[in-house]
C-alpha cells in the first residue's frame, strides 16, 4: 500500500512492483522499504505577492541605541527611502570595521527604523557561501508559507528567492558578517530591485562592487559611558569615575562593553571591583560571557574566527599582530616593523592583510591596534594556536630587538634624532608596562639605558630616574656588580638623581662608581674619568667648591693626557671647571677658560652642537657675573635664538637661556 503526504490524484501506472506513480503528487512517498522524494513543485516566483510587513530581523539590542548619531544619518542618507529616487537607482551600502566595533548593531538599528520603507526586509548570514545560500532558502519557505520546503535542495530554493527579488522591487537585503566581497558579487549584480547593506571585518573590495565604504570607530568617551550605565542599570551618579575608566580601559569597544555590562549586572558587582579583575585577568575576562552562557559571543571568540583565516593567508601577519601587542596602541612607526621578514616588502603585504581585516588601522607611516587585542594577543592561552606561550615569547622578544635597532645615538646631543625618540617613546614606555623587570635582557637593558638618558636631556626627570634604577638593577642582574655595563648604568643613576636635584642619593652613589671604576677599570679608563667629573658635577651643585676645584683640576688633567685637548670629554672638563670658578666668584680664571672652550667647540663639534650652545650661555652667564652686561646680554640673544632654533622653545637648557636673559636685562637697567 502506498502513503503520499499529499491528496490523492489519477496517476499513470507504474513500470514496477515497487514504482510510485507521480503525477501531482508531492512530498514524500513511502512503498514501503524505500523513501523516494518527489520534486517540489513551487508556483512562479512573481506570482506571489509580497506578505505585509515581511522580515526576518532578530530582535534589537535590549538597551537604547547610543553613540551612533553620525553613522545612522550617513546610512540615512546614503540609502534614502525609495519614493525619493528613482526605481533603478539601486544603493550598496558595506559598514566595516573591527569584530566587536557594533557594525551588526548598527545595521539592525538602520533596518528596524526603516522598516516600513521597504517592501521587505530580509537578514542574511553572509559568512560563507553555505549561510548566504541558506538565508535565501528560508526567504523562499516565508514567501511560501504553508507550504513544506524542507525537502527541496537548498540550492533551489535559494535561485527561487533570487528571482521573486528580482520581480519584487522595493526590498532591503542586510548581508551580516560578509567575509569577501566574492561572496556577494554576483547577488549584488543580478539583485537590482532593492537595496543591500553589508556588514563586514573586511575594509577592501567593496568599492568593486559599487558599494560606499562606511567604517566605524569605537564609540565616543561619553557614549560608552552611557551604555555601561544602561547594561549595568545603576545609578549614572554612582562610581561615575569608576565607569568612566572602566570604559577607557576598555578602549570604547562596543562588545567588551557589553561583556562587561552584562557580567555586572549578572554578578551584581560594581565598576570598580570589574576593572580590577580586568587589569589583573584581561584575557580571562574577555573569554568570559557576561551572561554565563558558554556558547556566547564574547571578544576573545570573535577575533579568534578572525585570525584564523587571517592565519591561513599569512602567518606572518599573525606574528606581526603579536609583536606590535608589546607597543603603544597609536601611532606605531611603520618603519620600526621593517626587517621582521626574511622575505622583502613581506611585511607590507601582512600589514596589509591585517587592516585587510580591520585587526589594525593602517596609513601610509603608521599603524595602530586597539588595546584590547594587543592585552589578547600578549597573553598565553593552551586552547587558542595562535597565543601558544613560545609564539608570545617570540614576539616579545622580537619588539625588543626592533625597538633596541631604532634608537638613535647619543640621546643627550644628536639633535636630528630626537623626533625618531619622541616617536619611540610611546612604545619603548608601553614595551618596559608590560615587561617584568626580571625577564629585562640586554637589549631591554640597552633601551631602558639610553631611554633615560634621553629623558634626562628633555627634562622629564621622574621617568628618567625610574628608567635608570631599572637599568642599573638589570645590568647588575645580567652582567655582574663589577661588569663596565653596570657601573655605566650607576653612573647614569647618579646623574639622574644629580639632575633632579636629588644630592644626597647623587654623591654617595658617585662616589662609589669612581671608586669601583677605579678598581675596575683603571685610573685612566675613560669612564673612570667621566666617573670622576661627575663627581665633581655634583659636589660643585652642593656649593662645596673646596672637593669641586681639586677633582675638576685634576680630571681635566687626566682628560688631556689620556683623551687629547679636542676629546669632547676634554672639552665638557673643562667647562666645567670654568663653571666651578665662576661659582666660586673666580671670573679671572672662568672667563678665559669658558672662551678657549666656546672656541674650541665650535672648531670641534660645530656652531650649532648643544654643548657648543651650553658653553656660549655659560660664557655670557660669566660676563655677567662680572658685571660686563654689555657683552652677556648679546651673547645672551645670540644663544637664545639659537637654542630655539635647535633645541626647541620648550627644551629645559631653552627655558634656562631665556631665564638667563630676562634677568640679564633686568638688572642692566
Amino acid at each position: 500500500m502506498t502513503h503520499s503526504a499529499a491528496p490523492q490524484h489519477q496517476a499513470p501506472m507504474t513500470s514496477g512492483a515497487r514504482s510510485p506513480a507521480v503525477g501531482t503528487n508531492h512530498g514524500a512517498i513511502f512503498t514501503g522499504d524505500t523513501t523516494v522524494q518527489a520534486p517540489l513543485v513551487l508556483p512562479p516566483p512573481a506570482d506571489v505577492s509580497t506578505p505585509h510587513g515581511m522580515h526576518n530581523l532578530p530582535r534589537p539590542v535590549g538597551h537604547r541605541f547610543v553613540g551612533r548619531a553620525a553613522e545612522m544619518a550617513a546610512l540615512e542618507q546614503a540609502l534614502q527611502p525609495r519614493n525619493e529616487r528613482a526605481a533603478t537607482h539601486v544603493v550598496t551600502q558595506a559598514i566595516s570595521g573591527l569584530g566587536g566595533i557594533g557594525k551588526t548593531t548598527l545595521a539592525m538599528h538602520f533596518a528596524h527604523t526603516h522598516r516600513t520603507d521597504y517592501t521587505a526586509v530580509w537578514w542574511i548570514d553572509a559568512e560563507t557561501l553555505e549561510t548566504i545560500t541558506s538565508s535565501l532558502a528560508q526567504l523562499t519557505a516565508r514567501v511560501n508559507a504553508g507550504t513544506n520546503t524542507s525537502s527541496a535542495p537548498s540550492a533551489d530554493l535559494a535561485e527561487w528567492a533570487l528571482t521573486w527579488l528580482d520581480t519584487h522591487p522595493g526590498w532591503l537585503l542586510v548581508f551580516d558578517n560578509a567575509t569577501h566581497p566574492d561572496h556577494l558579487a554576483p547577488y549584488l549584480a543580478r539583485l537590482t530591485s532593492g537595496d543591500h547593506l553589508i556588514t563586514s571585518r573586511l575594509t577592501y573590495g567593496w568599492h568593486d562592487l559599487g558599494a560606499t565604504p562606511l567604517h566605524l570607530d569605537v564609540l565616543a568617551p561619553t557614549a560608552a559611558t552611557s551604555l555601561l550605565y544602561q547594561l549595568t542599570r545603576s545609578d549614572p551618579n554612582s562610581e561615575a569615575s569608576a565607569a568612566q575608566e572602566l570604559a577607557d580601559e576598555l578602549g570604547y569597544l562596543p562588545l567588551a562593553l557589553e561583556q562587561a555590562g552584562a557580567y555586572i549586572r549578572r554578578t551584581r558587582n560594581t565598576y570598580s571591583a570589574y576593572l580590577h579583575r580586568f587589569r589583573t585577568q584581561a584575557a580571562r575576562m574577555l573569554n568570559t560571557p557576561g551572561n554565563g552562557d558558554p556558547h556566547s559571543i564574547t571578544i576573545a571568540r570573535t577575533w579568534r574566527v578572525t585570525l584564523d583565516t587571517i592565519a591561513e593567508r599569512d602567518p606572518l601577519a599573525v606574528h606581526l599582530l603579536r609583536v606590535m601587542a608589546w607597543l603603544a596602541p597609536h601611532d606605531i612607526p611603520r618603519d620600526l616593523l621593517n626587517g621582521i621578514a626574511d622575505e622583502p616588502d613581506a611585511d607590507t603585504d601582512a600589514l596589509a592583510l591585517l587592516n585587510d581585516f580591520s585587526m589594525i588601522t593602517l596609513t601610509e607611516s603608521t599603524s595602530a591596534m586597539h588595546r584590547l587585542l594587543q592585552a589578547l594577543a600578549r597573553t598565553p592561552d593552551a586552547q587558542d594556536p595562535h597565543r601558544s606561550d613560545t609564539a608570545i615569547s617570540q614576539a616579545q622578544s622580537t619588539a625588543a630587538t626592533l625597538i633596541h635597532d631604532a634608537l638613535p645615538d647619543a640621546p643627550e646631543t644628536n639633535t636630528a634624532g630626537w623626533p625618531r625618540w619622541r616617536a619611540l617613546l610611546p612604545h619603548i614606555d608601553a614595551y618596559l608596562t608590560h615587561t617584568h623587570p626580571e625577564t629585562d635582557t640586554a637589549e631591554t637593558d640597552w633601551i631602558l639605558y639610553s631611554a633615560s638618558r634621553f629623558l634626562r636631556g628633555q627634562g622629564r626627570l621622574s621617568q628618567a630616574t625610574q628608567y635608570a634604577h631599572r637599568s642599573a638593577a638589570t645590568s647588575a642582574r645580567i652582567n655582574g656588580e663589577d661588569h663596565p655595563d653596570t657601573l655605566a648604568s650607576r653612573n647614569n643613576l647618579a646623574s639622574a638623581y644629580a639632575s633632579a636635584g636629588d644630592l644626597g642619593r647623587a654623591i654617595p652613589l658617585y662616589k662609589q662608581t669612581l671608586n669601583d671604576s677605579i678598581r675596575v677599570l683603571g685610573e685612566d679608563h675613560p669612564d673612570t674619568l667621566a666617573s670622576g667629573n661627575n663627581l665633581a658635577g655634583a659636589y660643585a651643585s652642593a656649593g662645596d667648591s673646596g672637593r669641586a676645584i681639586p677633582l675638576y683640576e685634576q680630571t681635566l688633567t687626566d682628560s688631556i693626557r689620556v683623551l687629547g685637548e679636542d676629546h669632547p670629554d676634554t672639552l665638557a672638563s673643562r667647562n666645567n671647571l670654568a663653571y666651578v670658578y665662576a661659582s666660586a666668584g673666580d671670573s679671572g680664571r672662568a672667563i678665559p677658560l669658558y672662551e678657549q672652550t666656546l672656541t674650541d667647540r665650535i672648531r670641534v663639534l660645530g656652531e650649532d652642537h648643544p654643548d657648543t650652545l651650553a658653553s656660549r650661555n655659560n660664557l655670557a652667564y660669566a660676563y655677567r657675573s662680572a658685571g660686563d652686561s654689555g657683552r652677556a646680554i648679546p651673547l645672551y640673544e645670540q644663544t637664545l635664538t639659537d637654542s630655539i632654533r635647535i633645541l626647541g622653545e620648550d627644551h629645559p637648557k631653552t627655558r634656562i637661556v631665556r631665564d638667563n636673559l630676562r634677568e640679564a636685562r633686568s638688572k642692566s637697567g
